[in-house]
This record gives structure tokens, C-alpha cells and sequence, in this order.
């Protein structure tokens, strides 16, 4: 017999840590406990997001669990209250209301006393409902209030940020105080903007004379460590934010950026005049007058009518040795080019470059050749068994009701006393076990039938995709974006394509002749 699995899932936050009765160890507990009481034949499987907001469902472990439920390898989903799932009302709501129902996924919320068994149909009444809205306001109004204390602290001066901008560090009262190793490093880059000195230049003679980017200078320090060896090499946009940051001049500058909304992980710069900016709030590395000086030299490089331009790999080729953006060259012959290790010979990728043409042609050639072998395959041997799904559904739902009135008669017979109780306990547990034998029946061949279903969209969507492709003569921007992920190029001319569509194109890499 088939174990029947069960996911606990258990979420912890920043703020929950202050609550005993949230602890991680206080769900797993109280979760094992339900689940083991459920049956003999269960297996537990944990799915754990410790510091995780629950306004969103960006979280690695809850994001597995979906992945698994749309796999059809969990049969029950145990909470300990629907915020622990989520507290985004219309998230939580779409799955426990259609996704889990439509892959036969039980899920169960211990404190809030539901279970989706015990409303088949209905949305769980207007308590759910309360619930869902309970959570979501909570967590705005933590943001609100959280957002509100930290805002008056910085118009005050008073808010201090564990990330100091590279120059300066933490004193002894959390003070932000000069880094004296790092601001000579800050000094000479304003210097030699200020003298004419390029952003290129600038870094080529940082990395000649061995000085640690910022990143890895926070690694020596002992903080983001895991940044430590992709970083090693200074680049103009670290040169040109460096030059650009009034914090160098003493000022306190807060509110830069915003969240797009509440729990999301997207930031969107704020208008210059919504920023907060004291000034003299910390000793200063340059000099207002360098600090102008060094942004008036930096203005005269820059083009200010540069259009933006439009190319279709814009944004996806990465470079398949140091994992870092390849610049797009517009030169007379367009080629793609890894800037990051421009400055180091021994680097297997420097100079590294491709043309455009050339990396275009060998993907729509990949892309072009999937899409005929697509559009190829002889569908006339595939038969329909959908109509032979939906006879096999009802006969099985026929039998459910057959047993269903069969049991009504036995009750019937035992009032009348045609039958004794033993018989009637008897015949009852036979037409209980035939019922709960079709039930399963009808779940694996309903689960069948959903998974035939998306199959058939999933390949109605490639067979478009295909169409659409035979259509163009040359890689678009329209197919790049619909088909293309990511690029990485190897300096031997070798491709390593990351695909959107997953079952579209079986080939990952390629080489370019």
C-alpha cells in the first residue's frame, strides 16, 4: 500500500523569534504530533523557511513544497496556523482554495482548527475568510509601524546601518567612523578622477597594485564572506558610485531606495527629493571642493542624448568563466565581450568576446531545429482516452452511490429488525471498505486525468511556440524573451543555453562553428 505523505511545513520570522510559542521547534512539535496521530501508514516530510516573511510566497522551502505538490509527491499539507503558510489573503486563498483541491492536496491548519476534507465545495465560511484578513493586516501594520520608528531615526541622524559604505566602519558606540586603510583607497580614486584620470584606468592601476575591492575588503573584515571570490576585480560602475557618494563628504544620506510593495524583494530607486540628507553628520574622506571637482571631470565623459540601445540577447549573455554580464560592443561588426577580468592576463576569460552575429545565428539555428522536429511528429497514433476517462469516472461514481443506498438499506433492515446489529456491523464494514476502495479509485484516476490535461496544455503551448519560431528567419527579441533565459559563453566558442520553456529545447549547450 502507497504511504500517504505528509508535509509540515514550519516558517519562523524576525519578529516571530520573540514569541516562545513560534519557535521552529514549538511547530515541528506540535506538527509531528498531528501528523503521526493521523494514520500508521504516513510519512513526514519537513519544509522549514527560518527568517522568512510570510507576505509573500518567495521563500526556498515553501517554494520546494509547490514544487512537489505539482509533482504529485505529497498528499497533506500540515500548518500551524494559515500565517505560518502566508499571510498575502489572495496567495493563500488561490492555493488552498484551487491549487491543492485540483492536485487532491489535503491541507490542514492545526491552530485555526480547518481542514480542507471537512469543506469540499466551500471556501471554509467567513472565519477562514476573517483569518486570511487578520494576517494580511497584521503584517502591513508591522511594516507600517516598523518603517515609521526607523524613518524618524534617520531624519534625527540616529538610524545606524551594519552595512557601512566602504571607507568607513563601526566605532565603539556604533558610531559611523573613518576606515584609515580603506579611505586612502577612496582618496586616490577622487584624485585621479579629479586629474582626467578614466574609470578603466582607475581600476587597471587598483588592480596592478594589488588593492582589495570593497567586497573583498569586507571578507578580510570578516562580512559577506560568500562575495569574497567573485569579486575580486574593480569595476567602472564600482569606480563611478564611489565618485557619485556624497557620504564621503560627510553627509548622511538615507531613503535611496523603496521596496516596490509590502514583502517584496524589489527595489526601485526614490526621487532625489524624497531623499533624507544631513550634512557634517560624520568626518569626511575628500573635501567638498574634490568632491566636486571629481564629479564635474566625470560629467564631461559621460554622453547625456545616449540612446538606450535594442538588441535581442540584452540583459542574458554571462560569461561562461568569472559568471559576470558580457558588455555589449556596438561596433561596426557588434560583439558581446567580458570586461570583468579586462585587467588580468591569467584569466582564462580576459579578452574573452564574441560577435553578435555569429552567437545569434548558432541559437536561433538550435531553436529553429527543435521547432521543425516539433512540428514533424506524427500526432495521428496518439488516441484520445479522454472520453474513455470521463465513462471510467462515472462507472466509478455510480458504484460510490450504489454502496452509499446499499447501507441506507441495511440501516433500514436493522430498525425493522430484518438484520441483527452484528449483521448490520458486518455488511456495513464490507460496503465501507468497497466505498473507500472506489473513493481511491476515482483519486488516482481523476489525478491521472489532471496530469493528462496540463501535458496537453504544456504541449498545445510548445506546438505555438514552434509555429512562431518557423515564422522568423533570424533570432528576435520576441524569441529571446519568450525562449531564453540566460547565455554563457565560453572562450573556446562554447554555449551554455538556459531555457524558459524547459521541454521546448533539449539541447543546453552548443558550439559555435
Amino acid at each position: 500500500m502507497d504511504r500517504y505523505i505528509i508535509a509540515i511545513y514550519l516558517r519562523l520570522s524576525v519578529e516571530d523569534k520573540r514569541v516562545e510559542s513560534m519557535s521552529i521547534e514549538s511547530q515541528r512539535l506540535l506538527l509531528r504530533k498531528y501528523a503521526e496521530a493521523l494514520g500508521d501508514n504516513v510519512e513526514i516530510i519537513e519544509y522549514v523557511d527560518n527568517g522568512y516573511s510570510g507576505t509573500n510566497l518567495e521563500r526556498p522551502a515553501v517554494q520546494q513544497l509547490l514544487n512537489d505538490v505539482k509533482a504529485y509527491k505529497v498528499n497533506c499539507i500540515l500548518v500551524k496556523d494559515f500565517s505560518r503558510f502566508g499571510r498575502n489573503s489572495i496567495e493563500v486563498g488561490y492555493f488552498t482554495q484551487q491549487i491543492f483541491p485540483l492536485f487532491g492536496v489535503r491541507f490542514i491548519s492545526v491552530s485555526d482548527n480547518y481542514d480542507s476534507n471537512e469543506h469540499r465545495g466551500d471556501t471554509g465560511g467567513i472565519a477562514v475568510a476573517v483569518k486570511y484578513l487578520v494576517n494580511e493586516y497584521y503584517s502591513r501594520d508591522l511594516s507600517v509601524k516598523t518603517k515609521s520608528a526607523k524613518y524618524t531615526k534617520m531624519r534625527r541622524g540616529e538610524y545606524k546601518s551594519g552595512n557601512y559604505t566602504y571607507g568607513y566602519k563601526a566605532g565603539d558606540n556604533g558610531e559611523q567612523i573613518i576606515d584609515e586603510k580603506a579611505a586612502e583607497t577612496v582618496k586616490m580614486i577622487f584624485e585621479l578622477t579629479a586629474d582626467g584620470k578614466s574609470a578603466a584606468y582607475i581600476s587597471k592601476l587598483l588592480f596592478d597594485k594589488n588593492i582589495p575591492t570593497p567586497a573583498q575588503y569586507k571578507g578580510i573584515k570578516g562580512n559577506y564572506g560568500s562575495r569574497f571570490p567573485n569579486c575580486k576585480y574593480w569595476s567602472i560602475s564600482t569606480i563611478n558610485r564611489i565618485i557619485v557618494n556624497e557620504q564621503y563628504m560627510g553627509m548622511f544620506v538615507m531613503l535611496k531606495q523603496k521596496v516596490q510593495d509590502v514583502g517584496s524583494t524589489k527595489m526601485v530607486k526614490r526621487d532625489e527629493s524624497e531623499w533624507i540628507k544631513i550634512p557634517h553628520h560624520h568626518d569626511a574622506i575628500v573635501s567638498d571642493e574634490l568632491f566636486e571637482k571629481a564629479n564635474a571631470v566625470r560629467r564631461t565623459f559621460k554622453q547625456p542624448n545616449k540612446k538606450q540601445r535594442s538588441y535581442p540577447l540584452r540583459g542574458k549573455v554571462e560569461c561562461g568563466c568569472c559568471k559576470h554580464a558580457m558588455d555589449y560592443v556596438p561596433k561596426k561588426i557588434p560583439i558581446y565581450r567580458c570586461s570583468y577580468t579586462r585587467n588580468d592576463e591569467t584569466e582564462p576569460c580576459y579578452k574573452s568576446e564574441i560577435t553578435e552575429g555569429a552567437l545569434n545565428q548558432a541559437i536561433f539555428d538550435i531553436i529553429s531545429k527543435q521547432a521543425e522536429s516539433i512540428l514533424n511528429i506524427d500526432d495521428v497514433s496518439k488516441v484520445d482516452t479522454a472520453q474513455i476517462k470521463t465513462e471510467q469516472l462515472a462507472d466509478i461514481e455510480k458504484q460510490i452511490t450504489a454502496c452509499q443506498k446499499k447501507k441506507q438499506l441495511l440501516y433500514e433492515q436493522l430498525l425493522t429488525e430484518e438484520i441483527t446489529l452484528d449483521e448490520y456491523k458486518c455488511l456495513k464494514q464490507e460496503y465501507d471498505t468497497k466505498t473507500e476502495n472506489y473513493r481511491i479509485q476515482y483519486d488516482k484516476f481523476r489525478k491521472s486525468e489532471e496530469r493528462s490535461q496540463l501535458e496537453t496544455e504544456n504541449r498545445a503551448k510548445i506546438i505555438r511556440t514552434a509555429k512562431a519560431v518557423k515564422k522568423e528567419t533570424a533570432l528576435t527579441q520576441a524569441l529571446a524573451d519568450m525562449l531564453i533565459e540566460k547565455v554563457c559563453v565560453y572562450p573556446d566558442n562554447r554555449l551554455e543555453i538556459e531555457w524558459k520553456i524547459k521541454d521546448f529545447c533539449t539541447e543546453n549547450a552548443a558550439e559555435i562553428g
